[in-house]
């Protein structure tokens, strides 16, 4: 078992080989990079655990490199090397986030034990795809993206602070906050999941905060509510944004002064419960629009965590792919041993509004006909054919044309924000807050042929 992951920058040929040599002996995974250039690009690929750079280096130095990292990376720990004379720009860089700085020349087992302190101050390795630790096992990725939000999961998952899930539908939100769970001091308390959108609005509160006998007509016992299921553990409110506005208020109640008084009931219980809330919701413009209360969002939103459409990662639908494609043929006893190539660059090259859950569903199909051990590229595209087109929920739809429209105005400008700004009919702070809402980056589209 690797102790973790390393980013090893330095275009000095020679100090680079030996600090490799150095860290991948004491038990490191070790990636060199010669340039700043090159570590970036290894980047959007691949999330390490520490990033170790050199200051001076040729083209983009130690401070730009970093500067760039914590922009995309805020909570991956950068460790800068310098030389004696350069020790006023490390400790200006240290204030400015970079996780710690060595002068040349320095002790190996100075450099172990930063590294160490970096690893752990990060919230622990999120390993390599072979070796992903127990608390996220369900959380199949090598994407940097996804690997990002399992560090800041892992961060978090130590305190008790309230958790906010955004992501798409089918993104498998769900799975981050099992792994939250897993990953707290809570993990041998219940984890339990209430879909707020899957219970009719007369029920919701019954089942949240329980009720007691005689509470209404059919109420012949006391029933303790999830709230009460929950204690000493973890409650997931999926779809949290589909709460009607008086359950909101005593939501908001409960999470203030922890403790859970039934329908019909005459005392209040307290309640020791971690709750992490999920959503597909624009939740912000909820609140302009007055459905939903914006001292509950804060009560909730105290650490976001954003899971990656399908499309953002790729990189990840081989192994999903594969792992589906294990799970399906116990359960249908078939045998397919994969996907033929042009098959699996089918996979990889679909949109995918469904996400995981699409992909899932795709792979299900191809294992229920296929005739042969390799699932056929022409089996992918029927079944990519073959699946019904998803209904997306009125917000979803608004957030999809957004973001193209938005896009589409930036490629007719050429990445002109106040251009843009002005076909769009919108103030320039305006839209910014809109190309911020989807990161959208203008300068992408800057110098783009739009012949």
């Amino acid at each position: 078992m690797k102790h973790g992951s390393i980013l090893l920058v330095d275009d000095d040929p020679g100090l680079l080989r030996l600090l490799s040599l150095r860290l991948k002996s004491a038990g490191y995974e070790v990636t060199a990079a010669e340039s700043g250039e090159r570590a970036l690009a290894i980047l959007a690929t691949w999330r390490p655990d520490v990033i170790i750079t050199d200051l001076r280096m040729d083209g983009m130095d130690g401070l730009a490199l970093f500067d760039t990292v914590h922009r995309q990376h805020p909570t991956l720990p950068v460790i800068i090397l310098t030389a004696h004379g350069s020790i006023p720009d490390a400790v200006e860089a240290t204030r400015n986030g970079v996780f710690s700085f060595l002068t040349k020349p320095f002790e190996s087992q100075n450099l172990l034990e930063h590294v160490a302190n970096a690893i752990e101050a990060a919230g622990g390795s999120t390993g390599t795809v072979s070796d992903t630790v127990d608390w996220a096992r369900d959380v199949i990725t090598r994407s940097a993206l996804m690997k990002d939000v399992l560090s800041k999961a892992r961060k978090v998952a130590d305190s008790d602070a309230s958790v906010f899930i955004r992501g798409d539908s089918g993104t498998g939100k769900e799975l981050l906050a099992q792994a939250v769970h897993r990953a707290s001091g809570r993990h041998e308390g219940p984890f339990i999941a209430l879909n707020c959108a899957a219970i009719p609005e007369d029920l919701l509160e019954a089942e949240l905060f329980g009720y007691a006998r005689d509470a209404f007509p059919d109420a012949t016992e006391d029933k303790p509510g999830l709230f009460a299921a929950a204690d000493k553990g973890t409650l997931l409110l999926d779809e949290v944004g589909e709460l009607p506005l008086p359950l909101q208020v005593k939501l908001l109640r409960v999470l203030q002064d922890r403790e859970v008084r039934a329908l019909g009931g005459r005392h209040a219980v307290p309640v020791d419960v971690r709750i992490i809330s999920a959503t597909n919701r624009d939740l912000e413009e909820d609140m302009n629009e007055g459905r939903f209360r914006e001292d509950l969002y804060y009560r909730l939103n105290v650490v976001s965590l954003e899971v990656p459409p399908l499309s953002e990662r790729r990189e990840d639908i081989p192994l999903l792919a594969a792992r589906f494609l294990g799970e399906l043929n116990s359960k249908y006893k078939r045998s397919v041993r994969g996907f033929a190539p042009d098959a699996m660059e089918r996979l990889v090259s679909a949109p995918w509004p469904g996400n995981v859950r699409e992909l899932y569903n795709v792979v299900e199909q191809c294992v229920t006909l296929s005739t042969t051990p390799m699932v056929s590229d022409k089996l992918v595209q029927s079944a990519l054919h073959d699946q019904p087109a998803d209904i997306l929920a009125f917000a979803d739809a608004r957030k999809h044309f957004e973001k193209d429209y938005l896009a589409r105005l930036l490629q007719t400008t050429g990445g002109n924000v106040s251009q843009a700004a002005r076909l769009a009919k919108r103030n320039r702070t305006e839209f910014y807050k809109l190309l911020h809402r989807h990161k959208i980056n203008p300068s992408q589209f800057k110098n783009v042929d739009r012949a």
